[in-house]
């Protein structure tokens, strides 16, 4: 009867509504259709060429470990820290170390180089009177002969995106921490299609539980809609469009694809201007380490993070952090992926998390610039802040910083007043031309102007050793022994103005040998021989030495009337330093690609040596400038062991200081004044080479030890007749000369001795005849 009643009710509501209800329904499919037409275009044209920004990584180069090369214990843990390992209880994890007196145990992570593949080692490094004394493979004891700590990372080239990335495939990223984040995040992950109403209920109970937010509601595909496709306003129509789009997803790719799509894309961070982005990245920020690398706890802590990287932040919130984590743990032993042990062994460890980010913030910008003009030959900007290139460097850690300690700690003890001096310094590898560091302000870490770069400046005695050189490259007419003339000349320059050298004391100092003149810098004698050897010859020798250097040949250049910048003067004294070898200075060693494979190597080019016995001879008479020159308080300051050889430089009214000088394995050549060209009241003594000084007191680095074996050899000479003598004979020097071109004539003391006592007997016997 009822039925009767009802059956009537319904077809008058259909008679009315069905007009309605069909149009309706047209409506929604006319909406509904190019809806999802214009979704899933969106979702293949923006999934299925799903890129990213990649920054390109800077790092430093690898430290070299061998037994007796020179090391101290601050240095290899300034090297260690750059590198960001940490000092533990035990070498257990790779990128620690433990320091046991003199040793140093090191357990090195593998890294991929221009030289290719490096694995981990465990090391014992003992150390012993500033050198490697010992190097053997931790667990056997076995000698090593070679071993190489990664390097430090320290520069990022971001794009506009600003976003720290790393991409990794799904079959490299550990499985416990996938499992771990289906556990907390998506349990059904491979079940749903993108949207799952069980796990939103699931996660509301869980959460009421566990008293806070363990879970989400939303899948990973959500999650990962919300990051590739839509903005962060909360609206109605978002999450729709949000649903929309992970079912269109997941009807197109698969799981595996999603997931590592996902694992790469998940926001953990930040830094500054930089955002964090991926687990590849966030290992690397947090851990300073690779994915397959992390602990337990440490996986779950990347896990914990995503539910609000700012809230959860270890540094700034640590107890939230380890709260989060240890929720996460909790839900990780349920889900069976560890053991109710292993959960309670991992809760209760400590965040080992640095204290600073790993991403590396340009610490150094005059290096940096370098190194951007050396990459600007090879690839375009572009390429260099998206397409993920690692470069590796020439910097070396442990120099840099006693570089810029000895720069921005030394100045401040020159005078009572030393506002507005500026500095700059640069620091290479004497045999092969690798920059390790460079100084462009006398606060290294203030970007702006690089006056070790772009600051062109008068060179004034450090010119000297070149117009010396081309001297002694001509041994049948010169050699160390030669005497020059220091007294008063009068130059004819362009438009006829006279010009008179004068020199530092306003002395003249009559005859002086060669060695002498350039030891003691005296500029008439420099002046002389240079006139003689040609100004032309000193202009073409400087040009070729510096590639791009525009030197004007007129006299006044013998003492140093000529600007160039720190790096430029750094590149000439290289070729002293490299024992008469043309070596480009190089700031850039190797390119690779975000796979490892190797794109460029700028490795040294070996080239023949060129004058090389007239360096040498060029080099002792700069090892006489620190034994008794112009540079002779080095010695005071107990650098006599180097046997360095340095030179002295200062311009006209003392407006720059300048010093250059190289030991067997580092040159640094240091610039010391003021921007707006006022005088400082320094020489090069008393300003730069104070500088110099500072840098290595600190740094491991091998004395000079010039080749005089074969060519040239030492000769001991008489320097009054400038002939052969005996060692034991008074005034013999002994100095070194090219092989065929030593004094001939030999003049021995004992007839000296017996000549001199001969004429005294007779003078006193015509004495006493008189009385």
């Amino acid at each position: 009867m009822a039925l009767n009643r009802i059956l009537p009710l319904l077809a008058l509501i259909y008679r009315w509504c069905r007009i309605p209800l069909w149009f309706g329904f047209g409506l929604w499919l006319g909406f509904s259709l190019p809806y999802f037409w214009y979704l899933d275009k969106l979702v293949h044209a923006g999934f299925d060429t799903l890129s990213y920004e990649l920054p390109s990584r800077v790092y430093a180069r690898p430290l070299r470990l061998a037994r007796n090369l020179p090391m101290t214990a601050e240095a290899l843990r300034i090297e260690l820290a750059a590198a960001r390992y940490r000092e533990s209880d035990n070498v257990f994890e790779a990128g620690t170390y433990v320091v046991d007196g003199s040793n140093f145990q090191i357990h090195t992570r593998a890294f991929v180089d221009g030289e290719g593949a490096h694995a981990e080692e465990r090391l014992l490094v003992g150390l012993g009177s500033g050198r490697v004394r010992r190097l053997e493979d931790l667990g056997t004891g076995k000698p090593i002969e070679l071993s190489r700590i990664d390097p430090a990372r320290i520069a990022t080239l971001y794009g506009k995106s600003r976003q720290e990335r790393r991409l990794v495939r799904l079959d490299e990223v550990p499985p416990l921490l996938v499992k771990s984040l289906l556990a907390v995040e998506d349990k059904h992950f491979y079940d749903h299609y993108g949207i799952d109403p069980w796990g939103i209920a699931r996660a509301l109970w869980v959460n009421v539980r566990a008293g806070d937010t363990v879970q989400g509601g939303s899948t990973l595909t959500q999650q990962l809609v919300r990051n590739l496709f839509l903005d962060r306003r909360v609206r109605y129509t978002r999450k729709f469009n949000e649903m929309a789009i992970a079912l269109l997803i997941e009807w197109r790719y698969s799981k595996e694809r999603i997931l590592e799509a996902y694992l790469n894309e998940v926001y953990l961070g930040q830094q500054g201007g930089q955002a964090v982005h991926g687990v590849a990245a966030a290992s690397e920020f947090y851990f300073g380490r690779e994915l397959n690398a992390l602990a337990p706890n440490e996986m779950a802590m990347l896990v914990g993070l995503i539910q609000g990287p700012s809230l959860f932040d270890p540094r700034r919130a640590p107890a939230l952090a380890v709260k989060r984590r240890n929720l996460v743990l909790r839900e990780m032993g349920e889900a069976g992926l560890i053991s109710a042990i292993e959960v309670a062994a991992e809760q209760r460890q400590k965040l080992a998390v640095g204290k600073v980010g790993a991403l590396a913030q340009n610490r150094y910008p005059a290096f940096l610039d370098l190194v951007k003009v050396q990459l600007s030959r090879d690839y375009v900007e572009s390429a260099l802040r998206s397409e993920g290139l690692s470069i590796f460097t020439s910097l070396a850690p442990s120099t840099q910083h006693f570089a810029e300690r000895s720069i921005s700690e030394k100045i401040k003890t020159l005078a009572k007043d030393t506002s507005g001096l500026q500095a700059a310094m640069v620091v290479t590898h004497a045999r092969s031309g690798a920059i390790e560091a460079i100084v462009g302000d006398r606060d290294p870490a203030r970007p702006g102007f690089n006056r070790a770069v772009r600051s062109a400046r008068p060179i004034g005695s450090l010119v000297k050793p070149f117009v010396y050189l081309v001297a002694l490259a001509q041994p049948e007419r010169y050699s160390l022994m030669t005497p020059l003339d220091d007294t008063a000349i009068t130059v004819r320059q362009r438009g006829g103005k006279p010009w008179q050298p004068r020199n530092s004391d306003n002395q003249e100092h009559g005859i002086v040998s060669l060695v002498d003149a350039l030891s003691r810098s005296y500029n008439i004698a420099s002046v002389r021989l240079g006139l003689d050897v040609q100004v032309q010859k000193v202009e073409r020798v400087l040009e070729t030495l510096i590639p791009g250097a525009d030197i004007s040949p007129h006299p006044s250049l013998l003492l140093g009337a000529t600007e160039l910048s720190p790096l430029q003067m750094a590149q000439a004294y290289e070729y002293l330093a490299a024992d008469g070898h043309m070596v480009p200075l190089s700031a850039v060693t190797a390119v690779l690609d975000r796979h490892g494979k190797s794109l460029s190597r700028y490795a040294p080019a070996d080239t023949a040596g060129e004058l090389v016995e007239a360096a040498r001879l060029v080099g002792y008479a700069m090892q006489e400038t620190v034994r008794s020159g112009t540079a002779a308080e080095l010695n005071g300051l107990g650098l006599s062991g180097l046997r360095a050889a340095g030179k002295t430089g200062t311009s006209d009214d003392k407006r720059d200081s300048w010093f250059a000088g190289y030991t067997g394995s580092h040159l640094a050549v240091v610039w010391l004044g003021r921007d707006d060209n006022t005088r400082t009241t320094f020489y090069g003594a008393t300003g730069a080479m104070r500088l110099w000084a500072g840098l290595f007191q600190k740094l491991p680095t091998e004395p000079l030890s010039i080749d005089f074996s074969r060519n040239p050899t030492m000769q001991w000479v008489d320097p009054v007749s400038l002939s052969l003598t005996d060692q034991e004979c008074e005034g013999a020097r002994s100095l070194p000369f090219i092989r065929g071109h030593e004094p001939v004539a030999y003049q021995g003391c004992g007839f000296s001795s017996f000549d001199s006592w001969f004429n005294s007997r007779s003078a006193r016997e015509d004495d006493e005849d008189v009385y």
